[in-house]
């Protein structure tokens, strides 16, 4: 089976969102329209192009090195598109199981804690990013309300567990 989804582009070997070397998947569309968005050309749900899942996953799979750690959608949020990021990531834990999965969005964990797409997901960065709170000194996010979310962590224990850098 595969969806159509709205994908403003994807970014290999990116060092800033999440740890190691990256595959950035972003996807198109998000309703927030947060003050001072890094990703402006991101938020217009029409943007970008429309591709199939299983086009989109060729992609990815195209991007992806030896050295590659991790994939993370982005966007927009990736979120306004629930079925495909299911999809999406769903399929690259399947094919790539070494690979860590983080996911932006500006909803908080407890508002979306029970989509189903979380079960595959390592880390969810949750929260708008707020201009008041904007911090270049924060790793992986700009804005002090944001949080890292350990997400098998938090599922199992019940409360919300913040990821911890490895100390290297």
């Amino acid at each position: 089976m595969s969806l159509t989804l709205r994908l403003g582009g994807i970014t290999a070997n990116s060092v800033v969102d999440g740890p190691g070397l990256r595959i950035v998947v972003f996807l198109q569309g998000c309703p927030r329209y947060c003050p001072g968005c890094h990703n402006e050309e991101l938020l217009e749900p029409e943007g970008g192009r429309e591709i199939t899942t299983e086009e989109a996953i060729e992609e990815i799979k195209a991007t992806i090195s030896p050295l590659t750690q991790g994939i993370t959608f982005s966007g927009g949020d990736p979120l306004m598109q629930p079925q495909a990021l299911q999809f999406l990531v769903k399929r690259v834990r399947q094919e790539f199981p070494r690979l860590d999965i983080w996911v932006y969005t500006g909803y908080r964990y407890e508002e979306v804690k029970d989509l189903p797409v979380l079960e595959q997901v390592d880390v969810l960065v949750d929260g708008p990013f707020l201009q008041e709170q904007r911090d270049l000194d924060l790793v992986f996010r700009g804005s002090g309300n944001q949080r890292l979310i350990d997400v098998p962590k938090t599922r199992q224990t019940g409360q919300v567990v913040e990821w911890q850098q490895p100390v290297w």
